[in-house]
């Protein structure tokens, strides 16, 4: 049982997410997102279905029950809370503190929630610039767009894709070229390889792939 709920949190988790990108959920992406089959991701929709946590809509997305946000918005809630406790306090890498969150996700009770957010200052934001819903500290955002639609100019990196998050190369890449949230850079041009930016760190070129999951604010 203790799987099966698990596996439910997970999927409720990555519909949400791919909410937060502002794309529309669909059984495609997740199989995109979870790595898994699409046989797979289609049994346990409609088991999700079933219970009462999605509605399946005729142009196939998939859209949360208020049953489902709650249980989806719980899970992300402790999984960002967590990365911060490992990040701030434990001192984990900051390209391991997403996987690592995945585990402990699902062992966070109420209580101990509770705790972590007098602990931890109710933070607004994971490591990554992703709100944690909830926090009292929450304010409005700049508006976003991902870096691999930005102009010319200087940004400040706002938030990364939970897509990107699951890419270690890609976290490695962020934070060697200095451009983890809160950092300032310029975008100096667009290339065939990817997106030209001047850092505090030098010039770097972001992958497109990469530059697509990284939200940045003018």
């Amino acid at each position: 049982m203790a799987e099966l709920h698990d596996a439910t949190e997970e999927y409720l988790e990555a519909i949400l997410a791919i909410e937060e990108d502002g794309v529309v959920p669909l059984r495609a992406r997740l199989v995109e997102r979870l790595g898994l089959s699409a046989a797979a991701v289609s049994e346990t929709v409609g088991r999700l279905s079933d219970h009462g946590y999605v509605e399946l809509h005729g142009d196939r997305s998939l859209h949360l029950t208020d049953k489902g946000r709650r249980l989806a918005t719980t899970v992300v809630r402790r999984h960002r809370l967590a990365e911060r406790l490992l990040t701030d306090v434990i001192g984990l890498e900051w390209e391991k503190v997403h996987r690592e969150a995945d585990r402990w996700e699902h062992a966070i009770s109420a209580d101990v929630e509770e705790k972590l957010v007098l602990f931890l200052g109710d933070p607004a934001t994971c490591p990554h610039g992703n709100p944690i819903p909830g926090s009292k500290h929450a304010k409005r955002r700049a508006p976003m767009v991902a870096l691999a639609k930005a102009e010319p100019g200087p940004f400040t990196v706002a938030r990364i894709s939970e897509k990107l998050e699951l890419s270690d190369d890609g976290l490695k890449l962020i934070a060697n070229a200095q451009l983890m949230p809160g950092c300032t850079a310029e975008v100096l041009e667009q290339t065939t390889d990817g997106i030209q930016v001047k850092t505090s760190s030098g010039e770097h070129v972001v992958p497109t792939a990469v530059a697509e999951q990284l939200y940045v604010s003018a």
